[in-house]
């Protein structure tokens, strides 16, 4: 198959017709083998039964229904979980991503190269005070954190390789760093394209401004776990060592001051304090490295590495 479309939706009766005829119509014009799999993030209005008559009219749609909203990472995951496609493309439901950017997506993977392509919506139709500054703003941060050369980390427009999707896992609120983590599974060669960005037609957006705050959470998080998931002893027991010989240091200076020193207060001393968190504290982190490195031992995923090829095994 060449191409597998990954739609995730949540309310979204009213677009999802007219999406589908668009995609298909420009599929057809290139003579692609496809299918467009829809993602219903537990929809309260009628979009299952939207998907459900579009299935029956085209057997090219697949859709998958959650019980309840978990998020458009949940979505994404399971979605990428049953593509089949040699390329796979994810694209927003509300229209604002147009149909029309799939061939040369497409083809920036076939022919160019790139392990994913993501999009760039330059001109932005987005009110500019509670999306499109905010959105500069965090895409500036997130570029010099990840050293991840995109002018638009969470466009929902983007394509990848088959070996992508199937090597990474998208959970949380992480839809918005999959290029890192892409990046961090071993693919370099991350592309970006400026592609258009419509006004919404039908309904309202479903994100707030906590997802400003959630996403450098989810960044924080991802940038750990990417270098510490495997060897959490290098980051706790680094950490711990140091508070604790720092408080070490602290504690000798106080004991030698008071066998030389008879009148030496050693209790009432802020350096004693100190010292004794700085002992705690070390002992505390260098015990969390060790639990951690413990648990990173036993996992079942522990020595999943991406193997890019075998020869003679």
């Amino acid at each position: 198959m060449d191409i597998s479309i990954v739609i995730p939706l949540f309310n979204e009766e009213e677009s999802l017709p007219e999406l589908c005829s668009w995609i298909t119509k420009v599929i057809d014009e290139h003579r692609f083998s496809y299918e467009i799999i829809l993602v219903d993030d537990g929809s309260k209005d009628c979009s299952w039964e939207v998907i459900e008559k579009i299935r029956r009219e085209n057997h090219h749609v697949k859709g998958i229904k959650f019980q309840r909203n978990y998020g458009k990472s949940a979505a994404l995951n399971e979605g990428f979980k049953a593509a089949s496609g040699d390329v796979v493309i994810t694209m927003d439901a509300d229209l604002q991503d147009s149909p029309d950017e799939i061939p040369e997506l497409r083809r920036m993977i076939v022919e160019d190269g790139f392990d994913l392509v993501s999009g760039w919506k330059k001109k932005r139709y987005d009110n500019t005070f509670t999306k499109n500054i905010p959105s500069k703003f965090f895409n500036a941060v997130a570029r010099r954190m990840t050293r991840v050369q995109l002018h638009d980390l969470n466009c929902g427009l983007k394509s990848y390789t088959k070996k992508v999707v199937k090597s990474i896992e998208v959970y949380g609120e992480m839809h918005r760093f999959i290029p890192v983590l892409a990046k961090l599974a071993g693919f370099r060669k991350i592309g970006e394209k400026i592609v258009e960005h419509r006004p919404r037609k039908y309904g309202t957006t479903k994100f707030g401004w906590e997802r400003f705050i959630n996403g450098f959470l989810d960044l924080t998080s991802i940038l750990f776990v990417g270098k510490f998931g495997k060897r959490p002893m290098h980051f706790f027991g680094l950490w711990g060592t140091v508070a604790f010989f720092v408080g070490l240091l602290i504690s000798l200076y106080l004991i030698i001051g008071k066998l030389v020193f008879t009148d030496f207060a050693l209790t009432n001393r802020p350096a004693f304090y100190l010292a004794l968190t700085l002992l705690i504290l070390g002992s505390q982190l260098f015990l969390a490295g060790f639990l951690g490195e413990l648990i990173s031992r036993n996992a079942p995923e522990r020595n999943s590495y991406l193997i890019e090829e075998k020869l003679g095994l």
